[in-house]
This record gives structure tokens, sequence and C-alpha cells, in this order.
């Protein structure tokens, strides 16, 4: 699933891969998330141990179809992200999955986290595709000036959210490290 705009396609920049579509409900936060920030993104099922050659395609072609960023999810054995990692120059990030045949995620983060010298996949929480595509716009804003000023937004917002839970317990009379 390519973005598009005004009908006409958009060159992705972020490849969302998964090793089965019963990875969809974890991975579609990463979607949502590059969506939110206006970047470009595909998303397909690409099994490191049920299509092989298919990973091995996407992930060597990859980068000249102008993909700068890889968010790979995996449950179980968990080897999709590190043998993507392997076929490409391009930054990949993992996403473990807790499958339904899963240690409660464990075996996929540590498969994900585990990987030889040379070979680095950026790994975030167990089931945490959220992170995984607001990694992938972080990435991305080192080199897009108006990326990075969404990212900033972003952050911003973030902050003010907190401010705001944090001025509700002070209403309520909390006593609290700011206030001393």
């Amino acid at each position: 699933m390519a973005t598009k705009k005004k009908n006409a396609e958009i060159q992705p920049v972020v490849g969302i891969i998964m090793g089965s579509d019963s990875d969809l409900p974890v991975m579609e936060p990463a979607a949502t998330e590059l969506k939110n920030f206006d970047i470009p993104f595909e998303l397909t099922v690409v099994s490191a141990h049920r299509t092989p050659a298919r990973m091995v395609e996407y992930a060597s072609k990859a980068a000249d179809r102008g993909i700068k960023v890889i968010i790979a999810g995996a449950g179980g054995a968990a080897h999709l992200p590190g043998m993507v990692a392997s076929l490409t120059t391009l930054p990949v990030i993992g996403v473990p999955v807790k499958s339904s045949n899963s240690l409660d995620g464990w075996d996929s983060l540590l498969s994900i986290l585990q990987m030889p010298n040379g070979i680095p996949v950026a790994t975030v929480a167990v089931n945490a595709s959220k992170n995984a595509g607001i990694l992938a716009a972080s990435i991305l804003a080192l080199s897009d000036d108006k990326l990075a000023a969404k990212m900033k937004t972003f952050k911003t917002g973030m902050e003010k959210e907190v401010l705001k839970k944090a001025s509700v317990l002070k209403d309520k009379n909390w006593p609290n490290y700011f206030d001393q």
C-alpha cells in the first residue's frame, strides 16, 4: 500500500514489511505515524522463512527503488529484520511481534536485538511499531527540514500533554517536586 496524493502515485520512502498478515494489527501503528508525518510508504508481507527469494528481492532492490528506511516486523524466531539488514545498506528498524507461538514476545525481541557485529538492526519494544514509525521519521528528518519541523512540533505536543496532566494533579493538591 503506497500512500497516494491527488490520484498520482507517490514514490514510497519507507518500506513496512512483516512476516505474515497476522502481524498487520501490530504493524498498522507504524503506517499511521508515517501518514501523520506525510511520509510515503509501502506495506507488504515478506517472510524470511516461507518466501526467502521474495525477501532477498525486496531487500536488495529497496534502495534502488527509493526506499530510505525499512521497518520489519516479525514474531517467533524473528529472522526477517536481521536477514533484510544483511542484504541492504539501508537502516532497518525491527519490531518484535508477540505472536501466537511466542514466548510473550521475548523470543522475537532477543532474535532482533542479538544481531552480530556488522549487521545492526534498530529495535523497538515488543509490538511497538508506532515507535518504529516515529524513529523512521526521525531518521528521514536528518535530511529534510520540513520533516524536522514536524518532528519538533510532535515533540512539543507531547511535552504540552504531559504538562497538562501534571497541572491536573497539581489542581488536586497532590504534592510534587516542582512545587517545592
